[in-house]
This record gives structure tokens, C-alpha cells and sequence, in this order.
């Protein structure tokens, strides 16, 4: 079967769907491209689907040529049989593709390799054939200065039989079906059975692998990586014993029946199932990792599709106890205005607030929620309100914006400014737009994962950036505004090029068009097709580059208005003015009416937002640390982060409180992320405080009536 019809088997898709896709990735296209512009080709399969084929694609690629290099190996030792290279060529997964090669891969020296150089193979193979002689008899044939007696010549050849079990393709997937069927099991590594840790709670744990939670997983692997735990699979090893001695060929009333047994045991303890554990707690953490990616993509998606405040003036506080609020004004384009430091302890600091705020009139006030975070938005408000202002304090999710500061990107765009000013920027620009300022810093900064520092970084990082992609160009960038970081985003485009667009609009001023894109040294006509679809111009030449329509669709849209009758500026005005039905005279091959919709869809409302409309939170004023916390007490909160156990809810006093699973909804909750997503306000009940552990325990149920 091909590797596309593998890849259309395993995802249930069309294969002429898939086929498309995976020509269309070889081509260059990006994922949000051939999403967005290539409905035709792929059968109208969405992002979702066209990144499960790319994902599935690249496995089958990597088997291939694990495949290659496996074949190849065998075949330079001389020992690729006809039957051997047969059941290369038909293995379908690496697990079979890894035992067929394990006999052939060059080993260290073994029990069962100094064995061999001793001459005992043969002894060995009567113990595998389940020989009718005597075993002493025969093993007294071996002995020698290097085998000193028929004890050491049977050992030596139940040495070799036991590596022989371990390399066997049978014995390995029956061992792994074992091990997959067994329970995960945890317990006090030496020394620390009385020791107090969070992993106190997963001593004497047990849980079968194949309903064992990912975040539980998780856990018990940290608790062991940090020494506080030891973790094994215990499976029912009499029933693998009596598998193994079967697929060996154990006969009943062989006189080396006792041999075999003997080397199924030893291989058992000391060579196959310590590998078999090994290859499935891997896979295990595998898929535990890929779930907590999963987790913390979720969460990323919906921070960085918060409802932006917009185009309006904010003022950035990054607050300070100690060393007093870094207050940074920003215009509606997001470009540093002014700076300084209030100390709200003293007389003069709500003077001056009111002062700068007088001065650039912003909209907003946005305050970091970090230490301090609370009183700063108390003393925000005080202050607007004595001098009759209406300017709204919002608090702003201020994690990594230290880290932003020190970046790179902030050196390069605030070269002179100090770090604590490059913060509060960054707050201040969180509120006008939270996906331009969210790219910029390194995801796992934000805070949102679960244990994301104990996944693979590769894949962390990998499906990280896929999200991004897919938030920054389902939302749409201004050509002539964006950031290099937020540029780097767009289809097609790469930190490369975004640089050299930035450069070019510094030295020849805002781009009129979309096509002036394809004037920037660099941008060649792939990266244009790629790209140009989810840039927008406003008040460009072109009415459509303001639009999500793709420029290869201009000549298409002004023949619909000219059929109509009118300019494409007067369809703008009126988009209504073409029914669907209207439509389908303009299908083709090249463009279906899914396409058409799109179009029709962004002329009603060109280069429209798909983000929601901007609502602030509503903390309670006289709730700022824990302690005025009481169980009982009906909260508005936001949820900061959704795990698979629960979700952590802000409710304004510097540590989140966590909402269960199980409080979740008065409903059974198959998933948190069924219900929750960052960013979402909800209503909280106050179940208990533990201050000490710095813990709240909060319910959703029935809080909201």
C-alpha cells in the first residue's frame, strides 16, 4: 500500500484529499494556504485535517527511511535472506521494524556473546530444539580450560537461549501486549519513605497502563526524575512465562525442558522484560507528552485569541512595591510615548498618574498582575475617580513579560530604554492587541503548559509554532504596522523575511498595496502566494487588500461586480447585492463554491476579526490577597490555565485557585477544555483556603446562579 493510502487508512480521510495535500506541501504551500485558498484541490479539508496528513505523512516518510537504512545495514553484513527482507518490506511499525533488526545490530559484550566465543552455540541450540539426550551428557562435550565444568557449559548455553528469547519477534510483542496490559506503579525510593514532598500522595500508587491519566504519569516520572520516587510496570509474569516457553517450542517431556524454562526465567528478569518495560514506559510518556503539549497548545490558542482592546491609547503599569510602578504610555499603534515611576505611597503619586493621564488621554490603564498587581489597580482607580476621569483599569496576565523585556526583540525595538520600561510596554501592548505582543515571547514563558518543562522540548516547540501560525494568520496581520516578530508568522514569510519587509518599509515608507510586497528583496513568487491572502493593507489602493481575498481572486471578484453592474467599491457598499444562488455560475475547476462563500462572506465584512469583542474582568475590590479569602464566598474570575485535571482560575489575589474536574459543572466533564479555555471569565465559589501550602480550592457549581 502507498504512503498516501496508508496516511487516508489511518486518518479515515479521502485519499484524493490527502493525495492533494501532501503534493501540495511538497510544493511549498503552508498549512493556513492550502486551508484557506486550495478548498478545491483537497476537497474543502480543514487546518485540523491538514495537519493530522502532514504529521501521519512525515511518520510514514521517517519509517521509510528507517526502513532504508536497516535493509541497507543487514545487506552489508551479508545476512538479508529473501524471508528476512520480506518481512522488512512488510512491516508496518517501528516496534517491528526495531525487533526484526535487533539481532543484526552490533552489540557490546554479553554473557551470551562470551558464551558463543567459548563454543557453545551448539549446546545451546539442542536446549532451543528441545533435544531427546541427556543434557549433562551432552553439555560434558563442552567443557574446557574456558568452560571448567557441565554446570558452567549448561549456564553459558541457557545464556545464549535467554538472548535468543530477548531478540524473538513473537516473545517481544507478546511481552509488550503483557507489559501493556499490566499497572503503572510508584513507590519511596530508598531513603525517602518518611520524606515530605508533593510526590508523598503517589506512594504505594497503582494504576493500570492503559487508563493511567497523562498529568498522573507526569507526575510519578518527575517524583522519580527528582529521586523522590522509584516506578515500575508490574504485570502477571506466570502468564508471559507460559507464552514465552510456548513461542520457544517448550516440549513437555523434553529432558532440556528444565533448560528452557530456566532461560525463559533469566531472560525474563534480566534481558526482555526490563527492555519490553522500558519500550512502553516510553511510549507511555510518549503519549503523555503529547497530551501535555496538546494541554498547553489549547491554552496558548485561546490566549492569544483574547479579545483585543483595539487601535486606543493605553497606559502600561508594571507594578512595584519597593521600587515603585513603571508607568509607559503608548499611542493606538502601540509606539512608546512616555514613562515614569510612581510610588503610590506617597502624596504627589496620584497627581502625577492623574497628570499623565490628562496629558496622552488613554482609554485604558493596564496593570500587570504580578506582586503589588491589586493595590496598584486600587490606587488606579481612587486616583481616575477623585479627578473624574473614566478611563477603565484592567488587570493584564503579565507572565513573561520580564523575559520579553530582556529579549532580543525589545532590544531591537526599545534600544535605549530600560527593562522595567520595556515591561510595562509590553503590559500596555497586551491589552490593544494580545496576540502581537504574545509572539514575540517565548511561549512556555506565558505559564500556560502542563509540566512543559518535562516534555520533549521538540515536540513542544514544534506544535507551539503551529499554533501560532494558525492564530496569527486566521486573524491577519496590517503589512504596515506589524512587528517583525508578528510578521515572522505569516505563511510563507519567516523571521528572514520579516526582517527585510520591516527594513524596507523604514526605508521606503507604508506599503499602498499588496503587490508592492513582491518589490522586497527576498519575496519571490511563492513567498507571495503564501503570504499575500493574509496581509492586509487599509486604505490601500486595491479595496480588496484590506480583505482576506486572495489577490489571485481580484480578477474574479471585478467580473462578479461588473456583472452586477457595478464598481467593486459599490458592491463593497452593498455585498448583499449577489445572492448565493447567483453564485454557482462562477464555479470552476479551480474555484468551488466553498471558495465563493469565503469570498462572499469577506466582502460583508472585509478583513474582519474573528476575535471576540473586548469585556474586562470584574475582581472584587475588597478581595486582594488570600486571606480575605472565606469559604462560600461567589467570585468572578478568569481562567488562566486548563489542565486535565482541573482549570486555574484568577480571582485577584496573586496565586490561582484551582477548579477540579469535578467541579467543574453540575454535568459530568469528560475534559476541562470541554467547558473552559484560558481567557474565560466564570463565576468561582470559594470551597477552602490553605494558606501555608498557598492553595484554593474553588467550585463552578452553581456559582454562576
Amino acid at each position: 500500500m502507498s504512503s498516501d493510502s496508508l496516511v487516508a487508512t489511518a486518518l479515515g480521510l479521502p485519499l484524493a484529499g490527502v493525495r492533494a495535500v501532501i503534493a501540495l506541501l511538497a510544493e511549498g504551500a503552508t498549512v493556513p494556504f492550502i486551508a484557506r485558498y486550495r478548498k478545491e484541490r483537497t476537497g474543502n479539508l480543514d487546518e485540523v485535517q491538514i495537519r493530522a496528513i502532514q504529521e501521519e505523512h512525515e511518520k510514514h516518510v521517517a519509517l521509510e527511511e528507517r526502513r532504508a537504512v536497516i535493509l541497507r545495514t543487514i545487506e552489508e553484513q551479508g545476512q538479508l535472506t529473501a524471508p528476512l527482507r520480506a518481512a522488512l518490506l512488510a512491516a508496518t511499525t517501528r516496534n517491528e521494524l526495531e525487533d526484526l533488526y535487533l539481532p543484526y545490530k552490533k552489540k557490546r559484550k554479553t554473557r551470551g556473546s562470551v558464551a558463543r566465543e567459548r563454543g557453545l552455540q551448539p549446546l545451546a541450540d539442542l536446549i532451543l530444539a528441545q533435544a531427546s539426550s541427556s543434557p549433562q551428557q551432552a553439555a560434558r562435550a563442552f567443557v574446557s580450560k574456558e568452560v571448567p565444568d557441565i554446570d558452567a557449559a549448561l549456564q553459558g548455553a541457557r545464556d545464549i537461549v535467554a538472548e535468543a528469547i530477548a531478540e524473538d519477534v513473537a516473545a517481544r510483542k507478546a511481552a509488550r501486549e503483557t507489559y501493556r496490559t499490566g499497572r503503572v506503579s510508584a513507590k519511596a525510593a530508598r531513603g525517602k519513605a518518611k520524606a515530605h514532598s508533593k510526590f508523598e500522595n503517589y506512594i504505594g500508587y497503582e494504576e493500570p497502563v492503559r487508563r493511567i491519566p497523562s498529568h498522573r504519569l507526569l507526575a510519578v516520572l518527575r517524583g522519580e526524575a527528582e529521586g523522590f520516587l522509584k516506578a515500575h510496570i508490574v504485570i502477571e509474569p506466570g502468564r508471559l512465562t507460559e507464552r514465552l516457553s510456548a513461542i520457544m517450542g517448550m516440549q513437555k517431556h523434553s529432558p532440556f525442558r528444565r533448560q528452557l524454562e530456566e532461560a525463559v526465567d533469566d531472560s525474563l528478569s534480566r534481558l526482555l522484560g526490563p527492555s519490553v518495560e522500558k519500550q512502553v514506559r516510553n511510549e507511555l510518556e510518549a503519549q503523555a507528552h503529547i497530551e501535555a503539549v496538546d494541554v498547553f497548545a489549547t491554552n496558548l490558542e485561546s490566549l492569544l485569541l483574547a479579545a483585543p482592546l483595539g487601535g486606543s491609547p493605553v497606559l502600561g503599569i508594571d507594578p512595584g512595591l519597593r521600587t515603585g510602578c513603571k508607568c509607559a504610555m503608548v499611542d493606538g499603534t502601540g509606539r512608546f510615548l512616555d514613562y515614569q515611576t510612581i510610588f503610590p505611597d506617597r502624596r504627589e503619586a496620584a497627581d502625577a498618574l492623574v497628570a499623565m493621564v490628562r496629558k496622552h488621554q488613554p482609554v485604558a490603564l493596564a496593570v500587570g498582575n504580578g506582586t503589588g498587581g491589586r493595590e496598584a489597580e486600587a490606587f488606579a482607580r481612587r486616583a481616575l475617580s477623585e479627578a473624574g476621569l473614566d478611563a477603565i483599569v484592567v488587570s493584564v496576565n503579565e507572565a513573561g513579560a520580564s523575559v520579553y523585556s530582556a529579549s532580543d526583540v525589545a532590544r531591537e525595538e526599545h534600544p535605549d530604554l530600560d527593562l522595567t520600561v520595556r515591561g510595562a510596554i509590553s503590559i500596555a501592548r497586551r491589552l490593544q492587541d494580545p496576540l502581537a505582543e504574545l509572539v514575540k515571547i517565548d511561549p512556555k514563558a506565558i505559564g500556560v503548559g502542563q509540566y512543559q518543562h518535562d516534555v520533549d522540548q521538540k515536540l513542544l516547540a514544534a506544535k507551539l509554532s503551529q499554533v501560532i501560525e494558525s492564530c496569527v494568520n486566521r486573524v491577519g496581520v496590517e503589512l504596515n504596522t506589524a512587528s517583525g516578530a508578528l510578521l515572522s508568522h505569516v505563511a510563507g514569510v519567516g523571521p528572514a523575511l520579516a526582517k527585510k519587509i520591516v527594513q524596507h518599509r523604514e526605508k521606503h515608507g507604508r506599503f499602498r498595496e499588496r503587490a508592492e510586497l513582491a518589490k522586497v528583496k527576498g519575496v519571490g513568487p511563492k513567498a507571495f502566494e503564501q503570504a499575500a491572502g493574509f496581509l492586509r493593507v487599509r486604505d490601500g489602493r486595491h479595496p480588496l487588500d484590506a480583505s482576506a481575498v486572495h489577490p489571485e481572486r481580484y480578477a474574479l471578484v471585478e467580473k462578479m461586480a461588473q456583472d452586477l453592474g457595478t464598481s467593486l467599491e459599490g458592491w463593497l457598499e452593498n455585498p448583499r447585492a449577489m445572492t448565493s444562488a447567483q453564485l454557482e455560475r462562477y464555479v470552476s475547476d479551480d474555484v468551488g463554491a466553498a471558495t465563493l462563500q469565503d469570498i462572499l462572506r469577506e466582502l460583508e465584512k472585509p478583513g474582519r476579526d474573528p476575535r471576540q469583542s473586548f469585556e474586562p474582568p470584574k475582581f472584587r475590590a475588597d478581595v486582594n490577597e488570600m486571606s480575605d479569602l472565606r469559604e462560600g464566598m461567589v467570585l468572578e474570575g478568569v481562567v488562566t490555565n486548563v489542565t486535565h485535571f482541573g482549570a486555574f482560575v484568577d480571582v485577584g489575589v496573586h496565586q490561582d485557585g484551582l477548579v477540579h474536574i469535578s467541579e467543574l459543572a453540575d454535568h459530568f466533564v469528560a475534559a476541562p477544555s470541554d467547558v473552559v479555555k484560558a481567557g474565560d471569565r466564570v463565576k468561582v465559589r470559594v470551597l477552602s483556603v490553605d494558606e501555608g501550602r498557598r492553595r484554593i480550592s474553588l467550585s463552578a457549581k452553581q456559582a454562576s446562579q
